[in-house]
């Protein structure tokens, strides 16, 4: 049987070469980083039968065994933060006449109408430049494949990178999800509703290098479970990304009952909103996060005007992140759609934001007003009665 241009059917022959990109612009820190990926990839990869990881100048090497699955460590890759690119490769001798004979053996079982050869000269010792490398290499396969030399948009493109000790050569180039190393940007608590946007922007923070603390907030006992079975869901989807995740599971339902008798229809939600922010932030300073991130997207409802953030973000003394506020609901349903969190936050649950909630909702707020409308609620009282009922649950990748 033929084998096409691609190789991510076939396993590689003896590992995995990884590149990283914005990792390479980190200067005396460097290390720090290649640290923490090198950490994320033994974590990803500990059930699966491959290493061990070596840097090569520059790049990442993991190798492989017979026994390791292709498929399930390309997938694994593809949820690491920090990689650029990476590629099943072949390590050999950095020898001109090795590597031709291994590239004749490759390309001669292989249907392709045109190539190109893309070779690296990493040191300037070695005898041929690239594009002598390039040339000679190319006689030889189209001489063996009557395949015509295409630089532009190639069937087959065969990657060659030499180093002064060893040199690789791979047939296929797989995009990495690009970011820094999770680990690298400290930790932060994201306030996880179990719709569309928040899923996203603990996404977006894990790609900027954070650990993610999550916490939920459900109306029980005035509702059932399934928002709880919702936020665990959408944590242990996006513990792939960081290896391991905490979720505060905090009861609302008695305190919004205790916002209702209160507080007048029209703030009820920007004092919700408050009081949140309240629990999260004690959660978040006994996790040691030192942000909060919600998934508000700037005017996508009546809430998130900028008149009402900036009176909901007064409540919480620690920054707050909102790596969603100028995208749409388009765009963040797309990336959710990507990264599959779409499908399980769009499944029905008695969300907590929905209940307990007036039909007119203040677009324009002050700290002043809400402030005078907080006064009969014993805040205090209220976070500390929310922090003493949160449970807690520990998730794991690979479980």
């Amino acid at each position: 049987m033929k084998r096409t241009g691609s190789v991510s059917a076939r396993p590689p022959a003896m590992g995995v070469l990884i590149h990283y990109h914005e990792i390479a612009l980190k200067g005396k820190n460097r290390g720090f980083f290649l640290r923490q990926i090198e950490a994320n990839l033994l974590l990803t990869t500990r059930d699966l039968d491959c290493g061990p990881l070596r840097r090569p100048a520059g790049r990442l090497f993991l190798e492989m065994r017979e026994e390791t699955s292709w498929e399930s460590l390309r997938q694994r890759l593809s949820w690491i933060f920090g990689i650029a690119n990476f590629a099943p490769a072949f390590v050999m001798a950095p020898n001109l006449e090795l590597l031709t004979k291994r590239i004749e053996e490759e390309v001669s079982g292989r249907s392709f109408r045109s190539f190109r050869v893309a070779a690296r000269r990493a040191f300037k010792t070695f005898p041929q430049t690239s594009q002598e490398i390039n040339e000679i290499i190319g006689a030889r396969v189209q001489r063996i494949c009557g395949a015509s030399v295409d630089l532009t948009n190639p069937d087959l493109t065969i990657y060659i990178e030499l180093l002064p000790h060893e040199a690789f050569l791979y047939f296929e180039k797989i995009s990495g999800p690009g970011g820094l190393p999770v680990g690298t940007g400290g930790t932060v608590a994201c306030l996880l509703s179990g719709g569309i946007d928040s899923p996203v922007a603990a996404y977006r923070m894990m790609k900027r290098g954070c650990r993610v603390v999550f916490v939920h907030f459900h109306s029980q006992p005035f509702a059932d479970r399934t928002s709880q079975e919702k936020a665990i869901e959408l944590v242990r989807l996006l513990t792939r990304y960081q290896f391991a995740s905490c979720l505060y599971l905090v009861p609302f339902g008695e305190i919004q009952q205790e916002v209702v008798s209160h507080v007048t229809g029209r703030l009820r939600v920007v004092v919700y909103r408050r009081l949140m922010l309240r629990i999260a932030e004690q959660i978040a300073q006994k996790e040691g996060a030192k942000a909060l991130v919600t998934g508000e997207s700037l005017g996508q409802v009546s809430s998130q005007t900028i008149e009402n953030i900036a009176t909901i973000e007064q409540a919480s003394t620690l920054p707050i992140l909102r790596p969603l506020i100028g995208m749409d609901k388009d765009e963040i349903t797309q990336q959710g759609q990507q990264i599959g969190s779409y499908d399980v936050s769009i499944t029905p649950d008695q969300d907590c934001c929905s209940m307990f909630l007036s039909r007119q909702v203040a677009t324009h707020t002050t700290p002043r007003e809400v402030e005078l409308a907080e006064r009969p609620l014993d805040l205090e009282r209220l976070v500390a009665q929310a922090c003493s009922a949160a449970h807690s649950l520990e998730l794991s990748f690979p479980a």
